[in-house]
């Protein structure tokens, strides 16, 4: 079994507008590392901040080397800024959270422990959620959607607090899609994983920079990447048509012969045309986001660029 104890312990942090919540994360993660005896690595990434973030993580890289800062250019979004730390990141583990608390740091002992126990990916699920109603609810048939049409199983509840071992990280790094969702990546790679179970926490400091156009961005993500059930619809429509189809046919025939009822058949195919209209358009969508994700593969564009990078100079963890 691994121990911790002396080693490089990575912590990747994406920031965006959380000035109020900097300090306060990095005085509880170098606590959390200082009980469990590892060399602290905290990777903050700086994607596209507008407010005091940059500034405010410069002065405290400035203190310890072993606090280190990757800016963007711009907002490139939450699963950039974790590759981004993943890229670089020189721990023999590495945890991957989220600045705003929702992800307490006081659950990295659960983590560190299963991976001392052989495991090499710990994920963190949220047992409660002090998030409104609608979001709870549209959070749940999410998960429970992603969960029946993923090709990889992909567990409700779980999002990207999770610590994961330098093997997995390795193998991360050979991935180069553009349409990144490590929360199906992660168990695409097949490696032994546990559980760690806690109750996520209100957001105390600030707003979420989660708005719901990136959500709905990133939801879709997950069930494209992951699934080919959208393309299949197309499948259970086409069958569900033609055998209704079949049914209609049977039933004007039935009446027809049986009860002289003359039809208009015209009105009926123009109601018919009309509503297989609607099906089309929905199909072409559906085909357009697989086309759409095929030709961002193919610009190979980098995912993300970096404007400035803090305390890499020298690759080396001070203890």
């Amino acid at each position: 079994m691994d121990s911790i104890k002396g080693k490089i312990l990575s912590i990747i942090i994406p920031v965006y507008n959380e000035e109020l919540n900097i300090q306060p994360i990095l005085n509880d993660l170098l606590d959390v590392c200082n009980k469990l005896q590892a060399i602290p690595e905290i990777i903050f990434v700086n994607d596209g901040s507008n407010d005091n973030s940059l500034m405010l993580l410069r002065q405290i890289a400035e203190k310890n080397k072993n606090i280190k800062v990757i800016s963007f250019t711009r907002n490139f979004g939450h699963q950039a800024a974790l590759t981004a730390g993943l890229d670089c990141a020189l721990g023999d583990c590495v945890v991957t959270m989220d600045c705003d608390f929702q992800d307490p740091p006081e659950v990295i002992y659960k983590m560190v422990e299963k991976w001392e126990q052989g495991y090499k990916i710990i994920y963190g699920r949220r047992t409660f959620r002090h998030d409104n109603f609608l979001k709870k609810i549209t959070a749940k048939l999410y998960y429970k959607i992603l969960f029946k049409a993923s090709e990889i199983k992909i567990m409700g509840n779980i999002g990207d607090f999770r610590l994961i071992d330098k093997s997995v990280v390795n193998e991360l790094r050979q991935m180069k899609e553009k349409n990144r969702y490590l929360r199906g990546m992660v168990p695409w790679l097949g490696f032994k994983y546990e559980i760690v179970d806690y109750e996520r926490p209100k957001r105390l400091r600030g707003s979420t920079g989660f708005s719901i156009t990136k959500m709905l961005r990133f939801a879709m993500a997950g069930i494209l990447n992951f699934s080919l059930f959208p393309i299949r619809i197309g499948l259970v429509l086409g069958i569900f048509i033609i055998i209704t189809g079949f049914l209609f046919l049977l039933y004007l025939a039935i009446r027809f012969f049986f009860d002289n009822q003359f039809y208009k058949l015209l009105e009926w195919l123009a109601v018919v045309n009309y509503i297989l209209i609607g099906f089309l358009f929905i199909l072409i969508w559906i085909v357009a986001e697989y086309i759409g994700r095929i030709y961002d593969e193919v610009k190979q564009r980098p995912l993300y660029i970096v404007e400035n990078k803090i305390n890499f100079d020298n690759e080396n963890i001070s203890a």
